[in-house]
C-alpha cells in the first residue's frame, strides 16, 4: 500500500515537473526567438492590403503599380512576412472612372484590408468616403486628387501634382519668357495652371497660357499649333532650345505638357507641326515623361532631348533605388509592366516601405486599419532609405498649404534630358512648400 502510494506520488510529481519544464522551455523559446511566421499576435492572420490603378483605358494607365505591389508581397513573404504575418496584396483596376474607384474601395472594405497602399486614381471623392467609413488608411497615393491631401485617413508620401506643377513653374521661370501649358480638360486639370503659375510667379515670370486638351485624344496637332503660338515661338532661335548653355540663355518660349500617357502623343504631334523657324524648349513632369519614353522615341536624337522634367524623387540611376531594383530582379519574374524608372512603381515601393515600417512598430498585436492609422498619426518620422525626407503626419508636421493640408513632403528634383538620359541638374531637391503656401491658388 505504502509503496504503491509512493510510486503514484512520484509519478505525479515527475509528470507535473515535466509539464512545467516543457511550458517553461516553450515560453523561453518564444521569448528568445519571437513568434514564428503565421503565428504573430496569437492569430497569425495575413495582413490584407489593396493596391489599385487604371489599366487598359484610353487615358492614363498605371499597370506597374499593382505589379510592383505583388512583387513586394512575394519578397516579404519569402523573408518571413512582417512580424510573422504574411502579406496578402489584393489588386484592382479602377478603370479611370469614379465608379471603378468606388468599386475598388468597396472591395478593400469587404476584404478586411488594413490599408490601401501605393495606388493611383483621379477620383478621390469616390474612393475616400468608403475607406473613411471603414477606418482604412490610404498610404502613398499618386497625388492626382485633392482628397489625397485633405482626408485625415490619407498619408501621402510625395507632394503629388501640386508640387510637381509648382516646381515645373520654378524650373521654367529661369529660362522662359513665355510659357504655354497643355493639360487635360478635366476637373483635376483645372488646378494645373494655378499651380504652375505659383512656381512661375516665385521666379518673377508671367502666368502661363492655358491650353486645354482632351486627355484621350489620338492627335494633338491643333493643340500643338495653339501652344506654339501662345509660347511666342521665335524665328531667331537657332534650333531646339536646351541643347547647350548658350541656347539656354537665348530661350524665350517654352511649352510644357502634362497629359499622362498622352504626353507622348502630344509631343509626336508637336514635332510634326513645329517648323525650323518655330523652335521652343519643351518640358513636362515625371509620370508624363520617363526614361523609357525617352528611349523609345529616339534617345538623344528624339524629341525630348533638352527637355526639362520635374520629379519627386532622385533620378532612377541613383544608388538609393538599389533595394527596389533587387526586389524587382528577384521577385517580379520578368514582369515587363514594372519599370524601375516609372514614378508609379517608385511611389508604390516607397508606400509599402512606409507600411512595413509602421507594422513593425506595432509589434505582435492584432492589426486593424484603425490601429495602422493611429500609428501613422503618432509616427515621429518614417524612414524611406533617403528617397524622401523622413515622413510624419502628426498635426505639427502638416504645412499651411491651402487646399492641401495633408502635404508633408513638398520636395521636387529638377532634371533634364541630356544625351538621351534623364539626369539631375546638380542642385539636389528643392522644397516647394513655401511657394504653395504663398500662393492664393491653393487657398
Amino acid at each position: 500500500m505504502t509503496g504503491r502510494r509512493r510510486t503514484t506520488a512520484f509519478r505525479s510529481t515527475t509528470s507535473a515537473a515535466i509539464t512545467a519544464l516543457c511550458t517553461a522551455v516553450c515560453a523561453s523559446l518564444i521569448t528568445a526567438c519571437g513568434a514564428l511566421p503565421g503565428n504573430a499576435g496569437g492569430s497569425g492572420e495575413p495582413l490584407t492590403v489593396m493596391t489599385w490603378a487604371p489599366d487598359g483605358t484610353k487615358a492614363t494607365n498605371m499597370p506597374g503599380m499593382p505589379a510592383m505591389a505583388k512583387a513586394y508581397e512575394r519578397w516579404v513573404n519569402a523573408n518571413g512576412g512582417i512580424n510573422g504575418h504574411d502579406l496578402k496584396v489584393l489588386t484592382c483596376n479602377e478603370h479611370n472612372t469614379a465608379q471603378g474607384a468606388a468599386a475598388c474601395a468597396r472591395k478593400a472594405v469587404q476584404a478586411g484590408a488594413v490599408a490601401v497602399v501605393g495606388s493611383y486614381s483621379q477620383h478621390g471623392l469616390a474612393f475616400m468616403a468608403p475607406l473613411e467609413t471603414a477606418g482604412i488608411p490610404f498610404i502613398g497615393g499618386y497625388g492626382v486628387s485633392a482628397e489625397e491631401f485633405q482626408s485625415v485617413l490619407s498619408y501621402p508620401v510625395n507632394g503629388g501634382q501640386p508640387v510637381l506643377l509648382a516646381g515645373a513653374g520654378r524650373q521654367l521661370a529661369r529660362t522662359c519668357d513665355k510659357v504655354a501649358l497643355v493639360r487635360p480638360d478635366t476637373l483635376p486639370g483645372d488646378t494645373m495652371p494655378i499651380l504652375l503659375n505659383a512656381g512661375l510667379k516665385s521666379g518673377d515670370q508671367h502666368a502661363a497660357a492655358d491650353v486645354r486638351a482632351a486627355e484621350d485624344a489620338t492627335d494633338y496637332s491643333a493643340k500643338a499649333r495653339e501652344a506654339l503660338d501662345e509660347a511666342g515661338a521665335s524665328a531667331s532661335l537657332p534650333g531646339r532650345i536646351g541643347t547647350s548653355a548658350a541656347k539656354d540663355k537665348a530661350a524665350k518660349g517654352c511649352v510644357t505638357a502634362v497629359l499622362g500617357e498622352r504626353t507622348e502623343t502630344f509631343f509626336d504631334s508637336f514635332r510634326r507641326v513645329e517648323s525650323d523657324d518655330q523652335r521652343v524648349r519643351i518640358s513636362s513632369v515625371l509620370g508624363s515623361v520617363s526614361q523609357s519614353l525617352v528611349d523609345r522615341t529616339g534617345g538623344k536624337e528624339g524629341p525630348f532631348e533638352g527637355a526639362y522634367v520635374t520629379g519627386w524623387y532622385p533620378v532612377a540611376t541613383d544608388a538609393r533605388w538599389a533595394p527596389m531594383r533587387r526586389v524587382i530582379t528577384r521577385h517580379a519574374f520578368g514582369d515587363d509592366r514594372i519599370d524601375p524608372a516609372d514614378t508609379g512603381v517608385q511611389t508604390t515601393w516607397i508606400a509599402y516601405t512606409v507600411f512595413t515600417e509602421i507594422i513593425k512598430g506595432l509589434g505582435d498585436s492584432e492589426i486593424t486599419g484603425r490601429k495602422v492609422a493611429k500609428a501613422l498619426n503618432r509616427s515621429e518620422g518614417v524612414k524611406t532609405g533617403g528617397l524622401t525626407p523622413d515622413l510624419s503626419w502628426r498635426f505639427k508636421d502638416l504645412r499651411a498649404v491651402g487646399g492641401f493640408p495633408r502635404l508633408v513632403n513638398g520636395r521636387v528634383t529638377f532634371q533634364e534630358v541630356r544625351e538621351g538620359r534623364l539626369v539631375g541638374q546638380g542642385e539636389g531637391s528643392r522644397d516647394m512648400t513655401d511657394t504653395l503656401e504663398a500662393s492664393r491658388a491653393t487657398g
